[in-house]
């Protein structure tokens, strides 16, 4: 597979180069929290994908290094991939550990032919935003269906930092796969993180009104299904640590998620 870096217009660089220059705190409250941290990489290119079934690209210079935290994860994925490529046209799943952790999430989608998990701990969306091009980009799928933010405000970023984050993953997947669909999944209301609800809901409003400009977008509402008659998060949907979901809670999202996936 050849490589060449992505020269985007002006908008997409700058925009690009002051998320990454914010970088990634100390995963504190992360949904998998971690005893070491590695230095947030600054530098972002995207591999030309290939026109056939692919496997993980290649390491190479113009690819965005690997946090050692998420180094078996990535390892895992590269190991599939040369184990049966996946055919393009797919549905990529992206995001943190309620994608990570979501164990049947390739076979909850039968009507699906190609559905590919690509969940990484502990991560943020800005995390998203430079690994997509080893996260999405191989794989020319037709839609991306993306859950991640909720670290990002537990880690200090504002509504606004996530939807211009979020933004900044749009552009970076349609400059190279102008036709593809992406879908956000709305924050979820996590009981462990009850105190973050007012910046939850403004940063999924932002999204859902970001997602209504494209007509390419989409939003997908989970967070008010997870939501009991008091507005209160629904504990029986999570685990006992209050924040990562149950078979209950992913059988809901399996249930809305479906809707969407059609087309």
């Amino acid at each position: 597979m050849t490589h060449r870096s992505l020269r985007s217009p002006l908008p997409l660089e700058l925009a690009l180069a002051a998320l990454l220059s914010i970088g990634s705190s100390a995963l504190a409250q992360a949904e998998t929290p971690v005893a070491s941290q590695a230095p947030a990489v600054t530098q972002l290119a995207v591999a030309v994908p290939a026109s056939a079934p692919v496997a993980a690209p290649p390491a190479a210079t113009q690819l965005a290094a690997i946090d050692p935290r998420w180094s078996a994860s990535f390892e895992a994925f590269a190991a599939a991939d040369l184990k049966q490529a996946p055919q393009p046209g797919g549905v990529v799943f992206v995001g943190s550990s309620s994608i990570r952790l979501w164990n049947d999430l390739e076979t909850s989608f039968s009507d699906q032919r190609v559905v590919i998990k690509r969940g990484f701990g502990g991560s943020q969306l800005l995390d998203c935003v430079k690994l997509v091009n080893r996260l999405v980009l191989p794989y020319k799928p037709r839609m991306v269906v993306v859950y991640a933010g909720e670290n990002d405000l537990s880690e200090g970023a504002t509504p606004r930092d996530v939807l211009d984050r979020f933004t900044a993953f749009v552009r970076a997947v349609k400059a190279e796969l102008p036709e593809s669909r992406i879908a956000f999944v709305s924050i979820k209301p996590s009981p462990l993180r009850a105190g973050m609800m007012p910046a939850v809901r403004e940063t999924n409003e932002l999204i859902k009104a970001y997602s209504t400009t494209e007509p390419q977008l989409d939003f997908i509402d989970v967070h008010s299904a997870m939501l009991d008659a008091n507005g209160q998060p629904r504990p029986e949907l999570f685990q006992a640590d209050r924040l990562h979901m149950n078979a209950e809670g992913y059988a809901l999202w399996r249930q809305i998620i479906a809707l969407h996936l059609k087309g």
